[in-house]
């Protein structure tokens, strides 16, 4: 949809004014390390989800479980046992 630049620019003026006028709710407010530990477990489970699925993959592509422990730096076993059970359900 085209806008002309004064429209624009009047848009511009009421994002800034809102900014200039925001006033956070103080229960909004929670400590950085509160933030930082939510923020560091929701890489952790992108990452386990990144994992499961080179897992899956590996499987489908013919690995081992021994090659699949080793890269993860565990036994055939305990590979198996951790992400086994998402070949029976993926």
């Amino acid at each position: 949809m085209p806008r002309s630049i004064q429209e624009i620019l009047d848009q511009a003026d009421e994002l800034a004014k809102r900014f200039e006028n925001y006033e956070p709710d103080a229960d909004a407010e929670r400590p950085v390390e509160e933030y930082l530990l939510e923020r560091a477990a929701l890489a952790r489970a992108r990452s386990e989800r990144q994992v499961a699925d080179a897992v899956i993959a590996a499987r489908a592509a013919g690995a081992s479980w021994q090659k699949i422990g080793s890269l993860l730096g565990t036994s055939a076993q305990a590979a198996q046992q951790r992400y086994g059970s998402l070949l029976e359900t993926g």
